[in-house]
Formats: C-alpha cells, structure tokens, sequence
C-alpha cells in the first residue's frame, strides 16, 4: 500500500469527486500538504482524520462509513466485515481490571493478550498504543477509550483480535470534558482499511447506552463476551 494519496486516489476512496478534496483541502478540512504544487495525503493523516469523524458520529454516518469503507477496500461489500464476534473471546476479556492509571492499563492488558499467544511482542504494542494516545487520545465522553496504534502492526500478532478491560470505577484518560473511562477495547487490525471498517462498526456499538451499562454490571468475562456479540448481531 502507498503512503500518500494524491487528489484523485483519495477521491475513490472517499466515493466523492477530486473537485470537492480540492476543496476540502483549500479550506483546511483534510490533512494534506503540497508537493511540487499537488496535493497529497498520508494516508496515517487520513485514517487519523476518519477516526475522529468516527467517533463524532451518529448511528446513522457509521452505519453510511461502515459502507463507504467497505466500498472502498477492494469492493468487498460485506457490511458484516468486522463482526466482532470473530475478534473477540473470553480469554481476552478482563472484567475487574485493577489497573490505577491508563499507561498500566495498556501494558497489563498487552500481557494478558500475549498469554493466550495471539500477540507475540506485547511491549512493542503496548508501546505504539501509548504513542498514539499520546498524539491523540482515544477516550469518548461515555467512557469508552478505543485504543490500537497509529498503524497497522501485523508483525505484533497474527489474526486480528480485539481484547476489552473493565475497571471497577474510572480512570483519567483525556476524555471530553474530563470523562473518566472505565471500558477499554484494544483493537489489533492487519491493515488499515480493515480497522477503519471495524472502527465505525463498533462505535454503533458503544454508541448504544444499554450496551454500556450491561458490561458495567457483568461479573465474568463470559458474560461481556455475549453482551457484546448480541449488539453486534443486532447491527446485521
């Protein structure tokens, strides 16, 4: 995969004309430079600008960004890609944490993960996933952070996962307003077009307050597992 987009790559994979990301970059509403008087786009900046529209978004944009994204990567059209029924199991799931800030949160639930063997150097991830939180934090006013790194590290882990920490009472993670955070997804992508797809699709999720307040009852892993596979069928 290149690292930049050019006006009229990034047009395709937007869906949207290369008059109208002329535009947007004129006005300062993507993240690009120019080079040799043309526009270009890191494709990281791109994906870092889709976050955040992401995660400022209605049920209804993430369900239309679910599409876009899916239209976008290779024409694969399955809007159930990314079903987090096939990323995330008990074995990856900390009901309880007692983690007393985010930088021990992000290394204890590195280390449970490479327990189960799905992520082979969990120092380094730990570490990228720290580096992007520290460009930008990832906690939602609702208290959800969604942590992964800034890029894809496929040399970290071999299939995708997602692994989830419940603390019993919040933790300051930078969140809107100073929103405390007491549920944390560590989402592990191969590729960045696959986490940007997945990415909306569990924001519909945790969008959802009666999601919310049923992880935050949950007594065991078990049980977090088929709170959140039973919203996620609910998407479909």
């Amino acid at each position: 995969m290149e690292d930049y987009f050019d006006t009229q790559s990034l047009a395709r994979y937007l869906h949207i004309t290369p008059d109208q990301v002329q535009k947007m970059a004129d006005r300062g509403k993507l993240p690009g430079r120019k080079i040799a008087g043309q526009w270009r786009f890191e494709r990281a900046d791109i994906f870092h600008w889709f976050e955040d529209r992401i995660g400022l978004s209605t049920d209804e944009e993430l369900r239309d960004y679910q599409q876009l994204l899916a239209k976008s990567d290779s024409g694969f059209t399955d809007a159930s890609a990314g079903s987090i029924r096939h990323l995330v199991a008990p074995e990856l799931v900390w009901v309880g944490c007692p983690a007393r800030n985010k930088n021990a949160l992000i290394v204890d639930l590195c280390r449970l993960v490479a327990d189960t063997g799905r992520l082979w150097k969990p120092d380094e991830m730990a570490a990228a996933v720290r580096t992007r939180e520290d460009l930008h934090p990832t906690a939602l006013e609702n208290g959800v952070a969604l942590l992964h790194p800034r890029r894809s590290q496929a040399s970290f882990f071999g299939d995708p996962f997602v692994a989830l920490a419940i603390t019993p009472s919040g933790l300051p993670c930078g969140g809107p307003r100073g929103a405390l955070t007491d549920i944390f997804f560590l989402i592990a992508s191969g590729d960045d077009a696959f986490h940007l797809r997945f990415l909306a699709r569990l924001s519909r999720i945790v969008n959802q307050p009666d999601v919310l307040n049923d992880l935050r009852n949950v007594n065991n892993s078990v049980a977090a597992c088929e709170v959140l596979c039973a919203a996620d069928d609910g998407l479909n």
